[in-house]
């Protein structure tokens, strides 16, 4: 007897056009160094935590500091670590 097991992947890939900037954060990412591809691959794989008004991604060597607004993201802050 055999059986099938159909497994389905649901990946939610973030765009350019996901992401709301705000000045601080892109003179940020100019003196830091970090293009908008790495604050989505921070989104989409860095580990997360809670803050007080949104998250922190970390991943890396950088940070990001969002909050969550519908499906678009509103980036506050990005830093590097240490």
């Amino acid at each position: 007897m055999s059986v099938r097991i159909d497994t389905y992947w649901c990946v939610f890939m973030i765009a350019e056009e996901d992401l709301i900037v705000t000045k601080h954060a892109q003179e940020k990412m100019h003196i830091e160094g970090i293009p908008v591809q790495q604050v989505i691959e921070a989104l989409e794989r860095g580990s997360k935590y809670q803050q007080t008004d949104g998250f922190l991604a970390v991943h890396s060597y950088y940070s990001v500091a969002y909050k969550k607004i519908g499906s678009r993201y509103l980036i506050k802050t990005v830093f590097t670590n240490g």
